[in-house]
């Protein structure tokens, strides 16, 4: 793998399985299904709101083992099929400045992280569906050139709950999801099955699709063209469990998308009508094997966006505690 460049067609299937496709029509009457609009007191910290002290209690008791699994990919300052905008780090110190003892190092970091390559979460100003923003706020006048003035990343603060890890490729006894298989609302109910776990409200909820351990394998292609991720139909059903924060290996949205003329479907029920933040880029390796071993998986999820005023969302390394 490395830093080599592949291009999609030497990673990626030719046949994706995405469908089955979706009318806008029928785009929109689940938009409307989902829609938690004028649901909190707080609106821009959208379904956040459902994460209560008991919530927070409830999942601390989880912690057994005390192992502990972060799960942000590596910091990726390399170009690739996968990686369009690097990252950024260079040393701005080398020990020379301060003197003459201690000598100090220094760097600098930065990045244009919504994309396939940096662990991060969407903040509810990442996403509007037709103008709008979560809870029905306009998208022009929220959200210029200063920032987002709702719906900030800053506003979401730290999530402490419990998560669950839908680990697909355990369930369906392959290695990975090829790109482009969607994943249906009858595969979250196999996977809670199989898995011996159920989404409750309040939960973070992972979904594994293998991503990391194909790219690892059979090197980098191009995400935005082919990934295994949730279908439209499997919304519905987490909209229905009350989730409040949903993540993958992935961008979560199956592409290409099974809707024509919405490019990312996933993306717009959660965060536009749901109000659910997103997770995108896990790796969620560790974690599947610390499930497997633990036999067990839910455990304690904590997650701290960094504190950007006016942010669309931030960098994060969540951890999982088991």
């Amino acid at each position: 793998m490395g830093s080599e460049w592949l291009s999609p067609s030497s990673a990626a299937p030719e046949s994706p399985d995405n469908g089955p496709a979706m009318s806008p029509s029928e785009f929109e009457s689940i938009f409307d299904q989902v829609s938690a609009w004028d649901r909190w007191p707080l609106p821009d910290r959208g379904a956040w709101n459902r994460v209560t002290a008991r919530h927070v209690r409830d999942a601390t008791a989880l912690v057994r083992s005390g192992v502990v699994v972060p799960m942000a990919r590596p910091w990726n300052t390399v170009a690739g099929p996968d990686n369009h905008k690097p990252a950024l780090h260079y040393m701005s110190d080398l020990g020379d400045v301060e003197a003459p003892e201690p000598s100090s190092y220094k760097d600098f970091i930065a990045v244009d992280f919504h994309g396939k390559a940096v662990t991060h979460v969407d903040a509810l100003s990442h996403i509007a569906y037709k103008g709008r923003l979560f809870g029905g706020q306009a998208a022009r006048g929220a959200i210029d050139a200063a920032g987002a003035h709702y719906g900030s990343v800053d506003r979401l603060g730290a999530l402490v709950t419990r998560g669950v890890l839908l680990d697909l490729p355990t369930v369906q006894d392959v290695d990975w999801l090829e790109p482009g298989q969607a994943v249906h609302a009858e595969d979250v109910l196999a996977a809670e099955d199989r898995l011996g776990v159920r989404i409750r409200e309040g939960d973070a909820v992972l979904m594994r699709t293998g991503h990391i351990r194909r790219r690892h394998a059979l090197g980098p292609w191009d995400a935005s063209i082919a990934s295994a991720g949730l279908h439209v139909d499997a919304i519905p059903l987490l909209a229905e469990r009350g989730i409040a924060l949903l993540g993958g290996d992935g961008d979560n949205d199956v592409r290409p998308s099974p809707v024509a003329g919405i490019h990312s479907p996933v993306h717009a029920l959660a965060m536009a009508a749901m109000g659910v933040p997103l997770l995108d880029n896990l790796d969620l390796e560790a974690l599947s094997a610390a499930c497997a071993a633990a036999e067990r998986h839910e455990f304690l999820l904590v997650l701290t966006p960094l504190n950007i005023p006016g942010g669309t969302g931030s960098p994060v390394n969540p951890v999982a505690i088991l």
